[in-house]
């Protein structure tokens, strides 16, 4: 397991994650955001429609929630959320150089 860190357009957040999603962070992330979200059946809940057109409203807390149910044995867990740290650009020592992602 490693850590990586993780936003919605909002503050960032500390997760670990399995190596594999890790390692390939960007990856995972694009797949459960561009397609999963508005392709899976297991996804309808997310998407909401607004006027003539259907959006999908979701943060990083429903990512994690993707890769325990749907992709890894391994769950992923919250370690803790970097409060009033908004970009890559603030991120305490100890945390910088980590994956990041920003959905």
């Amino acid at each position: 397991m490693k850590q990586v860190l993780l936003s919605a357009d909002g503050e960032i957040s500390v997760y670990c994650v399995p190596d594999a999603v890790a390692d390939d962070l960007e990856t995972y992330c694009l797949e459960f955001s561009c397609h999963w979200l508005h392709e899976s059946p297991d996804a309808a809940r997310y998407r909401v429609k607004r006027g003539s057109a259907v959006v999908v409203c979701y943060t990083e807390k429903d990512f994690i929630e993707y890769l325990n149910r749907y992709i890894c044995t391994d769950p992923s867990s919250l370690v803790t959320t970097l409060h009033n740290v908004y970009c890559k650009e603030e991120l305490p020592e100890k945390y910088r150089g980590l994956p990041y992602f920003n959905f």
